[in-house]
């Protein structure tokens, strides 16, 4: 409710007025337009008992106002009494059929019992009668979100705006609808037009930003953050925005900057923190980086990405017995985390630790990580552990992913050969040397036995090109 500030003051000399009543069991007198404004901010404020008490004393000073009926009809819809605010909005519709808020009501109770389809009816029927076309045509938008017509609720908050330009909410549901529709491009033709009509409408200015940041357009996201930052300075989120822009671009000190600006305006977020760390390590400032990751997991020590930031960040100094400390401080935070279990494996393999690293590799594939790599790194493990049974089962699980892999045919024809299952070897063998006769050299890498073996340098020699 905007009000001017003369009749913001009339309105809280009424608030104080009625509460002052309360308090003195005297009863004074009250338009029913006051009474209105007491209630409906009762309700807002989510102060029902106090509404219901203004509500009794208004009918009782006003009981034939139809404002006040309709107030009452809010009220029980409040409560989810229904019928007894249907039958309530047919009497005020046989006294006044023109009113638009009956139609507004009685569209709000369809909507209740989920007829959006008669919600929208009668919202359109309300539009004939209204004055406040930004309201009604805002409120058929959310109805076709109900019924998840997107295209519909789209086109009415478009005539949301065109009847308030400075409409907010409207203005997130429509790039909302343009996005859930996957039209992207065209979202940002219809902002620029909303900008050309208001241009220093920071809001636009952001989503165009956000919209172009999600189509990889780095450059003409940071130029639409500038601009929102320019009308808002205080604008916490696309400072935030302009920052992940500025990074995208390796424009790594402005985007310290614009993080710095966050902090500056809220109390530091770990995000914010982490992503200094990153710029820091991506300047070479290892010492800054290093400070603002340890920053981060002070701000926030259940933020598992923070421990995997110095976790990586030891990895790159190959100072593998800490970035093991730190990646296992991650892995107790989340453990289902099959990139976390990777990187465990990884720093286990590094230290020569192959029973951990086993088990490491092992649960991240069981956590999804069905990444080739991972796959031949678990079995080139178990081969060295002499578990040649388990490596072969895990090879077939790996072939049902990568069923013409020329890596896992190499290793399953070696497998097989060391288990002098020469059927098996040689059908393996074949199968590789068919993918890719140039690597076959990794039988002589990882099974140098099975190389110097006459059956397998045979099958090598009459597949050469």
């Amino acid at each position: 409710m905007q009000l001017s500030d003369e009749d913001e003051e009339d309105y809280n000399l009424s608030l104080s007025k009625f509460e002052s009543m309360l308090k003195t069991n005297k009863v004074l007198f009250f338009d029913s337009e006051e009474f209105e404004d007491i209630i409906l901010h009762y309700l807002d404020m989510g102060k029902a008992s106090l509404a219901k008490k203004a509500l009794k004393l208004a009918l009782e000073q006003h009981p034939k106002s139809t404002g006040l009926k309709l107030v009452q009809v809010e009220m029980l819809v409040y409560d989810d009494k229904l019928d007894q605010a249907e039958k309530l909005l047919n009497e005020l519709f046989a006294i006044e059929p023109n009113n638009e808020e009956i139609y507004i009501q009685k569209a709000n109770i369809y909507s209740k019992r989920d007829n959006h389809e008669k919600a929208v009816e009668l919202l359109k029927t309300a539009l004939k009668y209204t004055d406040d076309f930004a309201d009604v045509y805002n409120l058929i938008g959310m109805e076709y979100l109900f019924m998840d017509n997107l295209e519909m609720a789209k086109e009415s908050f478009i005539k949301c705006l065109e009847e308030d330009v400075e409409d907010q909410t409207a203005l997130y549901n429509v790039v909302y609808c343009f996005e859930f529709l996957d039209q992207n491009e065209l979202a940002i033709e219809y902002l620029k037009k909303y900008i050309d009509k208001n241009p220093y409408s920071e809001i636009a200015w952001h989503q165009v930003g956000r919209l172009n940041y999600g189509l990889k357009k780095y450059n003409e996201a940071l130029i639409a953050f500038d601009y929102a930052t320019l009308i808002d300075e205080e604008f916490l989120g696309a400072f935030m925005e302009k920052a992940k822009a500025l990074e995208r671009l390796k424009k790594y000190k402005e985007a310290i900057e614009s993080y710095n600006r966050t902090i500056e305006l809220d109390d530091p977020t770990s995000y914010a923190l982490l992503r200094i760390g990153k710029c820091h390590e991506k300047l070479g400032n290892k010492v800054l980086a290093l400070k603002f990751f340890n920053k981060t997991v002070h701000e926030d020590p259940l933020l598992d990405k923070g421990w995997i930031a110095i976790t990586d960040f030891y990895v790159r100094q190959k100072n593998f017995q800490k970035a093991l400390h730190y990646v296992n401080k991650a892995l107790s935070i989340d453990n289902e985390n099959r990139f976390y279990w990777k990187r465990y494996a990884t720093i286990n393999k590094e230290m020569n630790l192959f029973e951990e690293a086993e088990f490491g590799y092992r649960k991240a594939v069981e956590h999804g990580d069905y990444q080739l790599d991972t796959w031949l790194f678990w079995v080139d493990i178990l081969q060295f552990q002499g578990e040649f049974e388990s490596a072969i089962q895990t090879l077939l699980q790996a072939s049902e992913y990568f069923p013409e892999e020329y890596e896992v045919e190499y290793r399953l024809a070696g497998l097989y050969f060391m288990l002098l299952d020469d059927k098996k070897g040689k059908f393996h063998l074949s199968n590789g040397l068919r993918l890719n006769y140039k690597n076959n050299t990794i039988i002589k890498e990882l099974f140098p036995v099975v190389w110097d073996r006459k059956m397998v340098q045979n099958a090598i020699n009459k597949n050469k090109k």
